[in-house]
């Protein structure tokens, strides 16, 4: 289950996660190591990072010694580093920020500025982080906003990425190599978008099931039903039917990682992220509790994917006790 920074730091969060690990079958936390802001939430010794003041607010005094806790009650530890979705590091540096023609700084719909995944300086700033982070303890690092802005035909016209012929999921795909390399072993995975697993091409972001799943251990697609326009997959409102959208994106999945043994490539163990959340701002909506939790958990299980992740940005996870469902490895 994914904790935040605020979770990991709370006592109080963090005795209630704990317990609910000890009376269900979850057995992995996702705890935020760099978060959507580009905010460390630990004290680092990254020369860049404490240069720039993004550990400035560490929320976690003592993550080693969380770490340890948590490995002593059975828990297998993930950190996950936001990548490229950084406005701290392209407030303080940027030249490293995503450009647009014009020279100035280029900004979402929100306006926040992103960092340019062409730019190596900012790969062996988050590989710097992510081996930062192994010296701690964490298991796996799991990379998010692996991926270049999603951006409509307008917003592509006026962006300048510099890229000297490389194309995005190449981009993609060698920093998560060099990552790979980089941390010598131990686990990496990535988050990608929900429709990575069926997309036929890299939807403007550089995410394509190939470049991903052959550069990490463990891929882990965002299949919450809320996210799925009307009538995807052929569902008139996915949110409504967690089921559907779950087992037709992890068959999609599956297939593409038969192809890729089929082609000589090792994939990546399939993970998706679940949701354990409800999409108030759809209309209708369906409420999200265990029982959606468990459909969702059963239909991936039924096209062949036995692992799984449960993301609520409140973490909240409204899970009673284990389930019979989970005779299977969890992630």
């Amino acid at each position: 289950m994914y904790v935040s920074g605020y979770a990991a730091g709370s006592p109080k969060a963090m005795g209630r996660l704990r317990e609910l690990a000890r009376r269900t079958e979850i057995n992995a936390m996702v705890i935020d190591v760099k978060d959507d802001y580009g905010l460390l939430t630990y004290p680092s010794e990254v020369r860049l990072a404490h240069r720039i003041g993004a550990d400035r607010r560490p929320l976690m005094a003592q993550p080693k010694q969380l770490i340890d806790e948590l490995h002593a009650e059975g828990l297998y530890v993930i950190g996950r580093l936001v990548v490229f979705k950084d406005a701290w590091l392209a407030s303080r540096v940027p030249d490293w920020a995503l450009h647009e023609r014009s020279g100035k700084v280029w900004k979402d719909s929100k306006g926040k500025a992103w960092i340019n995944p062409y730019r190596t300086e900012v790969w062996n700033y988050n590989i710097a982080i992510a081996k930062e982070a192994a010296r701690l303890g964490f298991d796996e690092i799991q990379f998010d906003y692996v991926r270049f802005p999603a951006n409509g035909k307008r917003a592509e016209a006026v962006i300048d990425y510099g890229s000297h012929g490389t194309t995005k999921p190449e981009a993609i795909g060698q920093f998560l190599g060099r990552a790979r390399d980089g941390l010598h072993g131990k686990p990496i995975s990535a988050d990608v978008f929900g429709l990575v697993t069926s997309s036929s091409d890299d939807m403007g972001i550089g995410q394509t099931w190939r470049s991903v799943a052959s550069s990490v251990d463990a891929i882990s697609p965002m299949v919450y039903p809320s996210h799925y326009s009307a009538g995807m997959y052929g569902i008139p409102q996915p949110d409504l039917n967690p089921s559907a959208v779950i087992r037709k994106s992890m068959s999609d999945a599956a297939a593409r990682n038969r192809y890729l043994i089929q082609s000589g490539i090792k994939p990546a163990q399939i993970r998706p992220w679940l949701q354990s959340f409800t999409a108030t701002w759809l209309h209708p909506h369906l409420a999200y509790g265990e029982k959606e939790i468990r459909e969702q958990i059963r239909a991936a299980r039924e096209a062949g994917v036995d692992q799984y992740l449960l993301w609520s940005p409140r973490c909240i996870y409204p899970l009673t006790s284990s389930s019979s469902l989970m005779g299977e490895q969890r992630g």
